[in-house]
């Protein structure tokens, strides 16, 4: 039986010293960007002194939801594209989340409560979904530690942006500038995050590589990616590489093992499926084609490999393209006709000698974003949040009913409420004022709390 006591977030407002300095980053398992950079915050936090507690916010979603956001998510990108882009677009002009991701996000504050553990000075967000449950609960008063967000996009959705978050890090000038204008607060040019294997290489260590991945020797290769679940006209894309003349396609899949027998039905000698080793592929490879701007872009970045944004995925994958080449990063190729004058200049004129220039320009000597981090939490520099009254942590100022069995029904309403939700879900669809009734937002959010589905 589900228990409503008042939740004991006392030890959230203020750390014992005898305790280790605690910061816990909330990701999403939606493709591998969010995770990724995730990952290497966390590992950069715990060189800085730091224990380092990771969550997944898609487990910390009410009925299970979270596994139907992401799936639901991939099912759009994969059977409707031009739909997502619609809702994408439409919901760019949008100030907040629409009702639907209200309630979810409301839903969820408990529970991202309760996984924070004692001694946490700081909460950091690398997904939008996360920065508005943590904004929520800054905002009335729940949080007393500073809750940061760590944008991973290189265009910046307002569904980035939270009220109540103490302050947004961004990889680049271009995302910093976009964040502000859509209302964010203390924002931070922090450069990229990715792993220290990523790093440019000579000749020799090509060839080397080259050698350990059975790639030719002799020709320039196109590292083809789609992100980790292989989305995007990734058939065509390596077809107009190989066409072009320019270059070979190396393709990396992901996890779509589809795709990759696709393109090996298709002719193509150089398919991967997920691959382990990423940094050595990149050492391998000439230029990077990408259709996502995620992760994978910086990493290319790292590694001094030139980038082509091509045939871009709906949605992010093409505000991250516009984003890059206004920043001056990567070239984005709308027209299938300029590739292989586009990727010729990339592997061996000045076109990719500018655009190695300006990738490894990120990775200056400034402050990064684990430093800033650390500042943000030895500096304590964040509003006061308001007093909480007694009553429900959901609802302050309002007693707490008494513990009763949950009814067969009452649960089965919950169930099928959510399941109703489920079919909806999507961040841009979610946005839609008019699509979810208030009155059954209201109704989904009482049922969520009150039997913590």
């Amino acid at each position: 039986m589900p228990c409503h006591d008042n939740l004991d977030e006392s030890r959230l407002r203020r750390p014992s010293p005898r305790l280790p300095r605690r910061i816990t980053i909330i990701s999403a398992r939606v493709g591998a960007g969010h995770d990724g950079a995730a990952a290497e915050l966390a590992l950069r936090l715990g060189a800085a002194g730091f224990a380092v507690d990771r969550r997944d916010f898609l487990d910390l979603l009410p009925a299970g939801l979270g596994r139907v956001l992401a799936a639901t998510y991939r099912r759009m990108l994969t059977w409707a594209p031009a739909g997502y882009q619609r809702l994408y677009t439409s919901a760019e002009h949008t100030a907040r989340p629409g009702p639907l991701l209200r309630v979810l996000f409301r839903s969820a504050r408990r529970r991202t409560l309760r996984a924070i553990p004692s001694g946490t000075v700081a909460v950091v967000s690398t997904y939008p979904g996360a920065s508005h449950v943590l904004g929520g609960l800054r905002s009335a008063g729940r949080l007393d530690i500073p809750a940061i967000t760590y944008l991973t996009d290189f265009s910046v959705h307002p569904l980035w942006v939270a009220r109540g978050i103490d302050a947004h890090l961004a990889a680049h000038p271009v995302p910093a500038a976009q964040a502000r204008a859509r209302g964010a607060v203390r924002v931070t040019v922090a450069g990229p995050v990715t792993g220290e294997r990523f790093t440019p290489v000579d000749e020799a260590e090509r060839s080397a590589a080259r050698a350990a991945f059975g790639l030719p020797a002799g020709q320039a290769l196109a590292l083809l990616v789609a992100g980790s679940w292989g989305v995007g006209a990734v058939r065509r894309s390596a077809a107009e590489i190989l066409a072009c003349g320019a270059a070979v396609p190396v393709v990396v899949c992901g996890r779509n093992e589809t795709l990759a027998d696709e393109l090996r039905a298709d002719g193509f000698a150089y398919v991967r499926g997920w691959e382990a080793d990423m940094p050595g592929l990149m050492r391998a490879c000439d230029v990077l084609v990408q259709n996502a701007g995620g992760l994978t872009s910086l990493e290319a970045f790292a590694s001094g490999l030139p980038v082509v944004s091509f045939r871009c995925i709906p949605g992010h994958g093409q505000t991250n393209a516009a984003a890059l080449d206004e920043a001056g990063l990567a070239v984005w190729v709308r027209d299938p006709a300029a590739l292989g004058g586009v990727l010729a200049s990339l592997v061996a004129g000045p076109l990719g000698e500018r655009r190695r220039a300006a990738g490894l320009a990120l990775f200056g000597s400034g402050p990064g974003a684990a430093e800033v981090i650390a500042a943000a939490v030895d500096e304590r520099t964040v509003r006061p949040t308001p007093v909480v009254r007694p009553g429900r942590p959901d609802r302050p100022g309002r007693p707490d009913r008494p513990d009763r069995p949950v009814r067969r029904g009452a649960r089965t309403a919950a169930v099928g409420l959510a399941a109703t939700l489920a079919f909806g879900i999507a961040a841009p669809l979610a946005h839609a004022d008019d699509m979810f009734p208030s009155r059954l937002a209201t109704a989904a959010h009482h049922l969520f709390e009150r039997y913590e589905l």
